[in-house]
């Protein structure tokens, strides 16, 4: 099951903001935050891959789930306008946001590009 955040685990775990005004990660692996919402059609598609992905990677990265309609200021803070956005946060380096239900090739290709992840081998 992936951790939601809520405004206080994500100062903890991903980014404190109300302390630092440059991104700083607070994470210890590289991570992603699917922002969505409970309505959202193309949500519970991409929600599923999310959940196999973290199954297939374990602890080579983390995949957190932000709840728009709940979290509001998180999703502000990001400018979050459409669902599911796809925070994709490399253990160094500035994070990278994706819109849209992406298909796990996609997922899997960013976790190598931008997260620097492999798949591990089973």
């Amino acid at each position: 099951m992936l951790e939601h955040l809520t405004k206080e685990t994500f100062k903890e775990k991903v980014f404190n903001f109300e302390q630092n005004k440059d991104w700083k990660y607070e994470g210890d692996l590289p991570c992603i935050i699917d922002f969505y919402a409970d309505w959202c059609g193309p949500c519970k598609t991409v929600a599923p891959v999310l959940e196999e992905l973290q199954k297939e990677y374990g602890s080579s990265l983390t995949i957190y789930k932000v709840d728009t309609e709940d979290q509001r200021e998180l999703s502000a803070m990001f400018g979050i306008q459409s669902i599911p956005s796809l925070l994709f946060i490399p253990k160094d380096g500035q994070p990278q946001m994706a819109q849209g239900a992406l298909p796990k090739e996609t997922l899997e290709q960013a976790f190598a590009e931008v997260l620097k992840v492999e798949k591990p081998a089973n």
